[in-house]
C-alpha cells in the first residue's frame, strides 16, 4: 500500500479509501447500494486496516446517518487508535424534512457537524467535505463555517465534492483573500468510462495543489467485467436495480473489451485493472472502494500490485479517450510550437 499527501497537506493517507456507502442500508437506494450489519462491517473495516488501508470516507446521509453509526463503532472494534485512521464524512444532503435540514448554509453545516460526530463517536473528523453544490448559499457563507470548524477543532481539513472548477476556484480565492484554511481536496466521480473531470477540474486540482479522492472507481459496478452490452448482469448486480452513475457505455464496455484482454493476460479481474488505470493517473490521490464481501474488498486491494506497461495505458487512454470539446481542441491547436514537445 502507498500512501500520498493530501493536496498540498502533509498529511498521508492510503492510495486506496474505504468506502462506508455499503454500510446500514435497510430501503431504498441504500438497501440498493449495501446492507451490510455491523459484524460485516467489521469484518470489512478491519481486513482493510490490516491490508494498510488508513483512510475511510462516509457521509450523514448514507443509510440514514446508519453508516456512521457503524463506521465509528467498526473502528473500535478492529481495535485501532483513533489516531490511526484518517476518518472523512460529509454534509450537504437532507437528513430531514425541515427547509433547512439540507443544504450548505452554516446553520446546516454546525448541526450536522455536531451530529456527525455524535453518530461516529468521535472528538474531530479529519476530513469534513461539503457533498455537493448548495446553489443557494453564497460561496463566502460556506467556507467561513468550514473555516470556524477548523478553528473550533470540530475538523482538522475540509474538502468538497462534486463542484464545479469554477466554484472551486471561487471558493479557493475567498480562502485566500481572508487567510482562511483552504480545502485541501475534490471528491469526484472518475473512471476509465467517464473521464470529464479531465477537461477542466484536473488543471485545477494540479494548479490548487488539491487532493483527488476518486467515487465509484468501477462506474457503479459496469466495469466489474460482469455486465454485458445489453445491461444483463448477476441477479441483484447494483447496476439492474440502480443505474448511477450515468455512462456512456458504448465507450464503458469498449474500454472493457481491452481491460478484459489486458485482465486476462496477466491473471486478474477487469475490475482490478479498472482500478489499477485510475492509480496510475499523477492526479489522483486515492480511490475509494466499497465492497459487499470481503472477497471484493480482497480483488479491489490486488489492484494495487498491477503494474501497467507504458504500451498497456496507452491502449486504455485510446480506448477511453474523451471526444474533443471546445475550447480545449482550440487551445491545443493554438498551443502548437509553444510548449515543448508539443
Amino acid at each position: 500500500m502507498r500512501y500520498h499527501t493530501l493536496g498540498g497537506t502533509g498529511l498521508l493517507v492510503s492510495e486506496l479509501c474505504l468506502g462506508a456507502m455499503t454500510f446500514g442500508g435497510t430501503d431504498g437506494i441504500w438497501a440498493n447500494v449495501g446492507k451490510l450489519d455491523q459484524d460485516a462491517a467489521d469484518a470489512i473495516v478491519t481486513r482493510s486496516l490490516d491490508a494498510g488501508i488508513n483512510f475511510i470516507d462516509t457521509a450523514d446521509v448514507y443509510s440514514g446517518g446508519r453508516s456512521e453509526e457503524i463506521t465509528g463503532q467498526a473502528i473500535r472494534n478492529a481495535g485501532r487508535q483513533r489516531s490511526d485512521v484518517v476518518l472523512a464524512t460529509k454534509v450537504n444532503g437532507a437528513v430531514g424534512e425541515g427547509a433547512n435540514d439540507r443544504g450548505s448554509s452554516r446553520k446546516h453545516i454546525m448541526d450536522s457537524v455536531k451530529a456527525s460526530l455524535k453518530r461516529l463517536n468521535t472528538d474531530y473528523v479529519d476530513l469534513y467535505q461539503i457533498h455537493g453544490q448548495d446553489m443557494v448559499t453564497p460561496v463566502e457563507e460556506v467556507a467561513r463555517a468550514m473555516e470556524d470548524l477548523v478553528t473550533g477543532g470540530y475538523v482538522r481539513y475540509i474538502g468538497l465534492s462534486n463542484w464545479q472548477a469554477w466554484r472551486i476556484a471561487k471558493a479557493l480565492g475567498i480562502a485566500d483573500k481572508h487567510g482562511w484554511n483552504r480545502f485541501v481536496s475534490l471528491q469526484a466521480y472518475y473512471t476509465i468510462a467517464g473521464r470529464d473531470l479531465e477537461r477542466d477540474i484536473v488543471p485545477l486540482l494540479n494548479d490548487a495543489q488539491m487532493g483527488l479522492m476518486v467515487w465509484s472507481p468501477l462506474a457503479g459496478g459496469l466495469l466489474s467485467g460482469k455486465y454485458d452490452r445489453d445491461g444483463n448482469g448477476p441477479d441483484g448486480a447494483r447496476r439492474t436495480t440502480f443505474d448511477f452513475p450515468p455512462v456512456n457505455k458504448d465507450r464503458a464496455f469498449d474500454a472493457v473489451d481491452v481491460m478484459r484482454e489486458i485482465g486476462d493476460a496477466k491473471g486478474v479481474s477487469v475490475a482490478r485493472i479498472a482500478i489499477a488505470w485510475l492509480l496510475h493517473q499523477k492526479h489522483v490521490t486515492s480511490v475509494i472502494i466499497g465492497a459487499k464481501t470481503t472477497d471484493q474488498l480482497d480483488d479491489n486491494i490486488a489492484a494495487t500490485e498491477v503494474e501497467l506497461s507504458a504500451e498497456e495505458l496507452e491502449r486504455l487512454d485510446t480506448v477511453s479517450a474523451l471526444p474533443p470539446e471546445y475550447p480545449g481542441w482550440m487551445v491545443a491547436r493554438q498551443s502548437e510550437g509553444r510548449i515543448p514537445g508539443k
